[in-house]
């Protein structure tokens, strides 16, 4: 079965993109600032340290600051993954209770530029952080039809005010939806995954599947912002599944026991790897959403929490062209 099973593409909420424009030509295209929301303690077994780094992705640089710091690697913390083609900042927790402080420029040969560090109390932990702020170059945009572009404004207006669908990326899935091969090999046919890693990103990636059918179904319905009876929160919320009583009754549970009636096999499963019934925000919103053109460019501006994806709100906006990302890293765009 080939991967053109899963169709990556998500019903989008306002009428679909206006413009294309090249994304990720070049890093600095697509940049990417973390913030913590706090600052280091000044004291405590760990350090913090915030870097900037450039065509590097996470894992790497995690272990060139474990090799800096003659610690193991799994004494390295993080809150999340940063995208690889990109200039990213990013702060990094290191155990190290007893020795010498670090040399941090020795860092600069390896291509990371250490920005700030103190001491701290405790690991950095995944999703600890308080949000992501984007800058993103799309280069020689051009209207997909005639005088689409003279409400680009407009649509981005409504972008910000409103939101748009809170889907998984296409980087959840992997390079032509691997991920969800390895998830459908192993949770339909019974093929385990051996190493931990795989295993891990093949289960993310399944319950982030399902989570966008349920959130494209909303979509559909016109019902992705609003609430269903059988909601027990104020905001309109999706499945993350795993074991135990599913979060929504009535309406809100007949609507998802529908959206995924062909996926039992899968939802089965994941009732039984370790992960309890979690509920995602079916809305995303973009934090001060700002933009502006350069020339044939638009440079826009946003703020996300963690766990979410830029390319969720770009999806509303345009169709990128990733020719240029792919020939320089020779693999899907992160």
């Amino acid at each position: 079965m080939s991967t053109t099973e899963f169709d990556l593409e998500n019903t989008r909420a306002w009428g679909g993109p206006l413009i294309r424009g090249g994304f990720r030509a070049v890093p600095e295209d697509f940049q990417v600032d973390e913030s913590l929301g706090f600052e280091p303690d000044g004291v405590g077994e760990h350090w913090l340290v915030q870097v900037r780094k450039r065509g590097d992705n996470t894992a790497w640089v995690a272990g060139q600051l474990a090799r800096c710091a003659g610690v193991g690697v799994k004494d390295v913390g993080y809150c999340g993954l940063k995208d690889r083609h990109a200039v990213t900042t990013q702060w990094f927790s290191i155990y190290q209770p007893r020795g010498d402080e670090p040399r941090w420029a020795e860092l600069e040969a390896q291509g990371i530029m250490p920005l700030r560090w103190g001491r701290h109390g405790r690991k950095l932990r995944r999703g600890q952080h308080e949000s992501n702020r984007f800058v993103i170059r799309l280069r020689d945009i051009a209207p997909l039809k005639p005088g689409a572009g003279e409400h680009l404004d407009e649509h981005l207006q409504q972008i910000a005010a409103n939101g748009v669908p809170n889907y998984f990326g296409p980087q959840r899935f992997g390079w032509d939806g691997g991920n969800l091969v390895r998830a459908r090999d192993w949770l339909v046919h019974g093929r385990a995954i051996r190493q931990r890693q795989q295993r891990s990103m093949a289960l993310s990636a399944a319950r982030s599947w399902l989570f966008n059918r349920v959130l494209e179904a909303r979509v559909r319905g016109g019902s992705w912002r609003t609430t269903l009876p059988g909601e027990p929160l104020a905001e309109a919320t999706g499945p993350l599944w795993g074991r135990g009583r599913p979060l929504v009754q009535g309406q809100a549970l007949e609507f998802e026991t529908e959206a995924l009636a062909q996926w039992g096999d899968w939802l089965a499963k994941l009732e039984h790897v370790g992960l309890n019934q979690e509920r995602r925000a079916l809305g995303l919103r973009p934090e001060g959403l700002s933009w502006h053109r350069e020339e044939g460019d638009l440079v826009l501006a946003f703020a996300l929490p963690p766990g979410t994806f830029a390319t969720a709100v770009l999806a509303e906006l345009a169709d990128l062209d990733t020719a240029s990302t792919e020939a320089t890293t020779g693999a899907s765009v992160l």
